[in-house]
């Protein structure tokens, strides 16, 4: 098993795309961050609460859950990969017993998705204190408790990856892979908080239970403004936590079970 982990370590680091991550996690997080905290959330469109108040500092870390589609990306692209350049088929020949294989690749890019997520955190959390001391504004929450919410932040960018590598597993063709990960996190499930009744199941959803884990209530509440609906409740931070915790393990099981039933072709 330790010799398919490094294996696949090694298949990572052979290309570009972990830099690439890499590059992007840095600006998603330190530019994008410092960006909306340079602005102030009071400038937003609507006015939210300033920087200086507990509201206005989730809503601007809040953001970051918009850009978990590029770690669950990844992750899909390292599923899909195995099939598109027909690398599978010598790789399960290599290891026949599959489960070993694709447990390797779990444990590899959950460790991946992880630093991807600490690389992107760290890098708002700059920005976010750079901005701050630029402006000479004392933020809402204390330094720790900021700290540990980069720290959700960044272990739902791995729960994302797994989520990803589920997807490609689910489904080998990689641009319908991409194409249904991305378009369901960027647009799906905000069509789905946009229809009544059906909106009841988004604290339920990968995205709600990102919200949850960050206090994030901002969209929700301005989409039940703008429908004048009442605001979806989401769950507690630790409830949005066990419920990623959840879609993890059931991922997890899905990019492992699916292959072996499958010829590979």
């Amino acid at each position: 098993m330790n010799a398919l982990i490094k294996a696949e370590f090694r298949r990572l680091l052979a290309t570009r795309m972990w830099l690439w991550a890499l590059l992007t996690a840095v600006v998603l997080g330190g530019g994008m961050v410092g960006l909306l905290t340079a602005v102030g959330p009071e400038n937003f469109s609507p006015p939210m609460p300033g920087l200086e108040t507990e509201e206005g500092v989730l809503s601007v870390f809040g953001m970051l859950g918009f850009t978990v589609f590029v770690p669950a990306a990844l992750g899909t692209l390292a599923m899909t990969s195995e099939y598109r350049h027909r690398t599978a088929t010598f790789t399960f020949l290599f290891a026949p017993q599959r489960w070993q294989v694709l447990t390797a690749k779990l444990v590899t890019f959950g460790v991946a998705g992880l630093v991807y997520g600490l690389v992107q955190t760290a890098g708002a959390g700059a920005g976010f204190f750079g901005a701050l001391a630029a402006r000479g504004v004392t933020p809402g929450l204390a330094t720790g408790t900021v700290i540990e919410l980069l720290l959700r932040l960044a272990l739902t960018m791995a729960v994302y990856t797994l989520l990803g590598v589920a997807m490609g597993a689910l489904i080998r063709n990689q641009i319908v892979a991409l194409a249904v990960v991305i378009g369901y996190l960027y647009m799906g499930e905000l069509i789905l908080m946009m229809i009544p009744g059906v909106n009841l199941l988004y604290p339920l959803l990968p995205g709600g239970a990102t919200a949850s884990l960050t206090s994030f209530t901002y969209l929700a509440d301005v989409l039940a403004d703008e429908l004048s609906t009442s605001p979806v409740s989401l769950l507690s931070p630790v409830g949005g936590g066990l419920l990623l915790a959840g879609y993890a393990l059931v991922a997890a099981a899905v990019a492992v079970l699916v292959p072996m039933r499958r010829d590979v072709v």
